[in-house]
């Protein structure tokens, strides 16, 4: 495949050659080429490849949400008026009584909630599933149908999830390990102290759990200031102790930043040793730990759109590119650098959580993926620069899975 007058990251005009599944060379865009590339005889593309017109657009590594509720999305359905309460066990229940009563079998949801998000220009998803005594493997079930249709346009990881906690209720931990015996591929865990009341109970099911299938570890964390600290430090000596480096994310963590300089700072540094991975929403609120000290302490952090105007919020469309908008405004960042460390941080940011074959960023200024060799998961997108793609968000989009063009113009194609 050639890929004909694209701009990585907003550089220069160039020809993107494709090989399998990963760039094989990039040279400058020849403009004279355009009017002799159908001809074989003096076409510098190979024998019955591809073209795919950049039209000058920008080329950035394609999309990661590495943190979505795929088992409770509304979208695509009727709005409906917001019922949840406050708190994790209030909104659990309001889902608990009403996700069975949707306008369309939740099969289709799922599965239609996937398709946008890859038409959108997303090929790795980490995947919540919940999983307990109310819809036992159900939601895990219609992710993992979600998964296995769309198996040559994205990469898929499930995580079995106790969105009701593991102890609240009798029988959550076999449904677990059902699942995690059918295939998922993470262990979630969610608020130790203030959902289940028993951190260290909470835990030793989640990473004994993760041990003993040998799948990794993510937790929910929602827990406030010196609360959700304490957790963390229950998550961090437990990585520590079972030699789980790499292998155990934390997922929201809003107030860790909350309480005080030197305790952030701390628990950067932890993570960054123990290659403890991130997944941010773009949370409102000033309590998160720096983005910029995560990113410069080499500490892999990704971005996801969380639920999917479900029955927690009316919030999330599909759009990664929307929600990296987000997720700079969040962070009050203007530069230009900060800005594209955002999409950073919600492509291979992402990615590399997934896969840790791909590298973490190496700091702010790191705009990693389109390099020779490097796999052929790529966005084209409308825009002057990167930044302005982030404030436009535009529509102009093609969307390649290892070196396949599987969407254009948010509609999938026939690959």
């Amino acid at each position: 495949m050639l890929i004909r007058n694209v701009r990585p990251w907003g550089g220069e005009p160039s020809d993107v050659e494709i090989s399998g599944s990963r760039i094989a060379g990039i040279r400058p865009y020849d403009p004279a080429a355009d009017t002799v590339a159908a001809d074989p005889a003096v076409s510098s593309v190979p024998a019955a490849g591809e073209v795919v017109e950049g039209r000058g657009r920008l080329l950035l590594p394609s999309f990661s949400d590495v943190h979505v509720h795929l088992d409770s999305t509304r979208i695509g359905l009727p709005f409906r008026p917001h019922t949840g309460g406050p708190g994790v066990w209030t909104m659990t229940m309001n889902d608990r009584d009403n996700w069975r009563s949707a306008e369309v079998p939740l099969t289709e949801r799922v599965a239609g909630t996937l398709e946008r998000m890859i038409a959108h220009g997303t090929t790795r998803v980490r995947s919540y599933a919940q999983v307990d005594v109310d819809c036992k493997l159900e939601k895990f079930e219609a992710v993992v149908a979600a998964k296995e249709k769309f198996a040559g346009r994205a990469d898929v990881q499930i995580m079995t999830f106790p969105q009701a906690g593991i102890l609240r209720e009798e029988g959550t931990v076999d449904y677990l390990e059902a699942s995690l015996k059918a295939g998922a591929e993470v262990m979630g865990g969610i608020d130790p102290c203030t959902l289940d009341r028993d951190p260290r109970k909470h835990l030793d099911i989640v990473f004994g759990l993760a041990e003993k299938y040998q799948v990794e570890v993510d937790i929910h964390l929602h827990e406030p200031g010196h609360l959700g600290v304490f957790s963390t430090d229950l998550v961090i000596e437990r990585t520590r102790a079972l030699g789980m480096q790499g292998k155990v994310t934390m997922s929201h963590a809003y107030e860790l930043g909350s309480v005080g300089e030197s305790v952030s700072r701390r628990i950067i540094d932890e993570f960054a040793e123990l290659d403890i991975a991130m997944a941010t929403v773009a949370p409102s609120g000033r309590g998160h730990l720096s983005l910029v000290d995560l990113v410069e302490a080499g500490v892999r952090i990704g971005l996801g759109e969380d639920g999917q105007r479900d029955y927690w919020s009316p919030y999330g469309n599909c759009d990664m590119l929307d929600r990296t908008w987000q997720l700079a405004f969040v962070n009050n960042f203007r530069r230009d650098d900060l800005v594209e460390m955002s999409l950073a941080v919600a492509t291979l940011g992402g990615a590399s959580i997934m896969a840790h074959e791909v590298p973490r960023l190496k700091g702010t200024t790191d705009r990693p993926g389109l390099a020779v060799g490097d796999r052929a998961d790529l966005l084209l997108v409308d825009g002057e620069t990167p930044t302005s793609a982030v404030m436009d968000r535009g529509t102009d989009r093609t969307v390649l899975h290892d070196g396949v063009v599987v969407a254009d113009q948010l509609s999938l194609t026939n690959a």
